[in-house]
């Protein structure tokens, strides 16, 4: 490997009253990717956002597993995804 760590960022908006769903529709599919990552965390912001974030080792253009889109119904638009190269941690001053 090379060494680096890559983090794959999952972004999607739910449809109305359906942000439960869509939180346990990613967590359920985080569990199911091809091979484990480093590290997995999701997130929720208002208007019912759902965000999935997967660590993993290899280089930036790796082709590695990611989380696919839901069903049309359960989101509002397309999902976002993003991904970056970790240039290490910063550690608190205090």
């Amino acid at each position: 490997m090379s060494g680096t760590t890559v983090a794959l960022m999952w972004e999607a908006r739910a449809a109305d009253g359906r942000g439960p769903e869509l939180l346990e529709w990613a967590r359920a599919r985080s569990a199911e990717l091809a091979r484990e990552p480093l590290r997995r965390e999701l997130l929720r912001a208002p208007q019912d956002r759902v965000l999935v974030i997967t660590w993993w080792e290899g280089a930036y253009g790796d082709e590695l597993p990611e989380l696919p889109e839901p069903d049309a119904e359960l989101i509002t638009r397309p999902v976002h995804r993003w991904r970056f190269e970790s240039l290490g941690a910063v550690e608190s001053l205090g």
